[in-house]
């Protein structure tokens, strides 16, 4: 199994993916007359198969393990291919920050509770402390592009905003329901390349009828084409090679928290860059999921051996070295 280095260093590759995620929304609107769908499709899809190509050496030595585990790849897949329709559309519907809030900032909870039931993870006070300051940091974001959008300010209606705003509920769930299949494959044996590889290369051909009849403006000129380019190539392929590494290194609730890096993101370049206007509330809410981001990726402190607990007497019938039940770790 490919797992080296530590959680610090999948901390960090996923924050360096989530930057790179934090300018999709941005990089869309250089292509106004290419739809939601297209961008999503030509993103993830050509990306998905990309990644598939790559780690195609990895895909025909596990094609074993990946065929007995065919329903968690098969689970990731079709995740992967509803995430960026839904995605995108919350985007072009309630805008760039607003969009990426709401499907970034529901991952963390949606991701919990999967892993709770799953898998019985205990999920640790650190986690839901930081999960806590993400999550208000989002709702402050969400809630001044809704004032926004209610004062006529934002050239959106309530009713669209609220529309994109459950795409993005969507858009929360199946990224969170397809890096617990990553995860779990990974877990499981399967190398990183190959897990991201099978999930979102199967993702990606799903994705393909919807390229088709959606992605004719694409070709309509240079600018729309180069930003395809860059959306399949850096922040879909590049992105989600390095949130493969990470997931190797971190569960897959924590990556999704961290992942909380991609709507400030979002959120500053769609003020610097396309003109969004963001009040002090938002600015709040940003501040807010940076400090998520610090409590979540602040080293641990270890307690001194001597500090320790002397470990507890064998319990009569127990084995030693016997694995740890579900949901005690």
């Amino acid at each position: 199994m490919n797992r080296p280095a530590g959680p610090a260093a999948g901390a960090l590759c996923v924050l360096l993916a989530s930057l790179l995620w934090g300018t999709t929304g941005t990089a869309a609107t250089f292509a106004p007359g290419v739809g939601p769908l297209a961008i999503g499709a030509v993103a993830m899809g050509l990306g998905g198969l990309l990644q598939a190509a790559v780690a195609l050496p990895a895909l025909v030595r596990q094609a074993p393990a990946l065929r007995a585990r065919r329903g968690t790849v098969l689970l990731g897949a079709v995740s992967v291919a509803a995430y960026p329709l839904a995605f995108y559309s919350s985007m072009h519907l309630a805008g760039v920050a607003a969009g990426t809030v709401v499907s970034i900032g529901s991952a963390p909870l949606a991701s919990a509770l999967i892993e709770r039931v799953a898998d019985r993870r205990r999920l640790t006070r650190r986690w839901a402390a930081g999960a806590a300051l993400g999550l208000s940091g989002t709702v402050l974001l969400c809630a001044a592009e809704a004032a926004g959008a209610g004062s006529g300010t934002t050239g959106r209606s309530t009713g669209a905003t609220v529309l994109g705003v459950g795409l993005g509920l969507v858009a929360g769930v199946t990224y969170a329901l397809y890096s617990w299949a990553a995860h779990r494959l990974i877990d499981r044996g399967a190398t990183s390349g190959a897990a991201m590889g099978a999930v979102f290369g199967i993702g990606g051909l799903l994705l393909m009828p919807v390229l088709l009849a959606t992605g004719a403006p694409l070709t309509a000129s240079w600018t729309n084409a180069g930003v395809g380019v860059y959306m399949a190539l850096v922040p879909m392929f590049l992105g989600y090679v390095l949130f493969g590494w990470g997931l190797a290194r971190v569960p897959a609730s924590t990556a999704t928290t961290l992942s909380l890096l991609e709507p400030a993101v979002a959120a500053v370049l769609a003020v610097l860059v396309v003109g969004e206007r963001l009040p002090a509330l938002g600015w709040t809410g940003i501040a807010l999921v940076v400090a998520c981001l610090a409590v979540l990726t602040a080293p641990r402190r270890t307690a001194p051996a001597a500090d320790a607990d002397p470990a507890p007497a064998p319990v009569p019938g127990d084995r030693v070295g016997a694995p740890a039940r579900p949901g005690s770790r």
